[in-house]
Parts: structure tokens; sequence; C-alpha cells
């Protein structure tokens, strides 16, 4: 099975580290230091080179350091495909992406050269609030089992910036937009639901096997279930120009957590929702490692915090059937129930060393 790895990482101006390099370790790499010496902004660079973008902040110009005019980060990984990553953000002209030495056409180069996964103390964000944050979870997986996902929302994408601009302005200019957007809704809603429907057995075992409550995912995917998307577009096109927006489609879809027929964030405590959201991640990296071979990195922000030994075992057993990259943070140059981790480094004050 073919395992990415991310052996090099470089990076400047990002939050509060001003230069570091790293020669990380292909297994398990432990980075620890005392809160805020800078221990996870290294994981957002991890994160950037898989992303173009923070699992922290949608708010780019947090990321760089004060009195910098810009950050960068670049990382070589290892494996069938070895790639060279950069991303840089400006405070003048935003993000720019290279890989092995081109500029980038989409973000979506940066995913599929280096997958790249988190489970972090905000995790239960994911049950919590929205659905904008479940759609990206599950588009995530879904862009990298379904070859021709990227190009439909893509094109999806764009017939809706094109739909929401002649609605703020030019009505009559919005309806000419609605075939392409449903046909592409409708491929995004079909490979959404076979997703879903194929990570099911994953997520009840490992639902199971770290001892969460008994739930179900269902999809919602964004207009009534008796229409086509095509007929709820024409359905809503006068509220959609009062509005100036278009109010249906796969954009507004979710994925409910429902435990006892209730929505998870009704009934779970923030403990409960913390491991269940981290199910939620490593069920979907056994399906992807399952049917694709493929192995994401995994980056675990402080994996101890909130979890008592019991389901600190049954996390750290799922997270190693993974056998995949660990790149984890923690306050102790050890975390309870990991085996030794094979490179150690130590942050202060966002000054990095080997240990």
């Amino acid at each position: 099975m073919p395992l990415v790895s991310l052996i090099e990482l470089q990076a400047e101006n990002l939050r509060c580290v001003e230069s570091v390099q790293l020669e990380l370790h292909p297994r398990c790499t432990l980075i620890w230091g005392e809160n805020g010496a800078g221990k996870t902004s290294l994981l957002e660079a991890v994160f950037l080179l898989g992303r173009g973008r923070s699992f922290r902040s949608r708010q780019t110009e947090q990321l760089i350091r004060r009195t910098a005019p810009k950050l960068w980060v670049f990382g070589r990984t290892e494996g069938p495909l070895p790639h060279a990553l950069g991303v840089e953000f400006s405070r003048d002209r935003g993000i720019q992406a290279r890989l092995d030495g081109q500029d980038v056409n989409s973000l979506a180069d940066l995913t599929l050269a280096f997958p790249v996964q988190v489970i972090d103390p905000e995790i239960h964000k994911l049950i919590e609030e929205g659905g904008r944050r479940r759609r990206r979870w599950l588009d995530w997986a879904v862009f990298h089992v379904e070859p021709q996902f990227g190009d439909a929302w893509y094109r999806y994408a764009r017939a809706l910036r094109q739909r929401n601009a002649a609605l703020k302005g030019r009505p009559a200019e919005a309806r000419p937009w609605e075939t392409e957007l449903a046909a592409q809704g409708e491929r995004i809603s079909a490979a959404r639901h076979q997703l879903l429907a194929r990570l099911e057995p994953y997520w009840q075992s490992t639902l199971l096997a770290m001892d969460c409550p008994a739930a179900r995912l269902a999809y919602t995917q964004g207009w009534p279930d008796a229409q086509t998307l095509g007929e709820a577009l024409g359905s809503a096109r006068a509220r959609d120009t009062v509005r100036q927006t278009t109010t249906v489609g796969p954009h507004r879809a979710d994925v409910r957590i429902l435990v006892d027929q209730k929505p998870a964030r009704d009934v779970l405590s923030r403990g409960q929702q913390k491991l269940m959201a981290a199910a939620m991640t490593l069920a979907q990296l056994r399906l992807l490692s399952a049917e694709t071979g493929l192995v994401p990195t995994l980056l675990l922000d402080d994996p101890a915090a909130e979890l008592d030994a019991r389901h600190q075992a049954g996390f750290v057993a799922e997270v190693s059937r993974l056998q995949c990259q660990l790149i984890l943070t923690a306050l102790q140059p050890e975390i309870p129930g990991f085996t030794q981790p094979d490179r150690v480094f130590h942050v202060e004050h966002g000054r990095v060393r080997p240990v």
C-alpha cells in the first residue's frame, strides 16, 4: 500500500514562527512544548501544503507573522510519486502555490499530491456547527475516490458564481446558467450519496471500537427530494431574485449526525462530540485506504486532551490501524498510549530544535 509522507518542511513568518526547517519522519514525529509556543503553527504549515489553507482560521492574514509582508511554506514528499510543494501568502497578492516548480491550476493539485487530514481540539465543530464544515469533510473524501468529482465541482462553482452575479443586477441572465447548475449539481449529489453509503461500514465499526454512542449519517442534498435540481431551481427563481442568491443546490447540502433520531449536537456532551467527530475522520481515512490504497498524513493536535483512559485507548488503537504518517503535538515529550515517536522536536517561543 503506497504511503505518501512529508519528509521535509520549511516555513517563514507563520504566526510566531519566524523561520524553521525540519526533517520529518515518514512514520511518527512528535512536536512538544508549552501552550502558545508554536506547535500548532507547525501543523498548520503542513496542512497548508496539502490544502492551501489553514484548519484554524479562514482569515489568511492572521497566519502571517506580525510586521512581515508574507509567509511561505515549502515541503517535500516521498512515496510512489515524490513532490516538491510550495505555498506563499502575501498581504497584497493573496495565495500562490507551486507543485514541482510549476504554478498550480487549482489548489486541488496540492490535495492530490499531498493528502493530509487533521484532528485538533476544535474538531467538535464538525458536529456542533453548520453544514459548511461537514460538506468540506465529505467532499475531501469524494474528491479522492471519484476522479471526475473535481471537474463537476469546478463547473458547478463557476455556474453558481455567474448565476448569483446575474441575480444581483441582471436577473433575466440568471436562467441560462441553470442547465449547467442542475447537471453538475446532480453529479455532485450522486457522488456524495455513494461515498456515504460506502463509508457506512467503516463508520459503524469505528464508532464501536471507540465506544461512541450509536449514530447514523444522513445526507440532505440541498433541495427537495421530490424534485430534480432543475425543477428546484425553477421553483426558487422568484425567491432567489429577491434574495439575490441561489438558495437551492449542493452548496446548501448537509450531513446530519443523528443519535436516537436527534441531532448529535443536541444530545452529546462536548467530549462525546469530539470523540464522534474524530471517528468520522478516522472512518473516512480507513475508507480511502481500503478503496484507493491512499494513506494520507494525519495531524493530531494534542490528541490526549479531554479523553479518559478508556476512550484514549480506543482512539489510539484506531489511529494505529491506519499505519499512516503521524505528526503529533503535545505538552510533554510523550503521549500516553502512543508508541515511542521516531523523531521528536521541542518548540519554545517559536523556535524549534530536535531532541
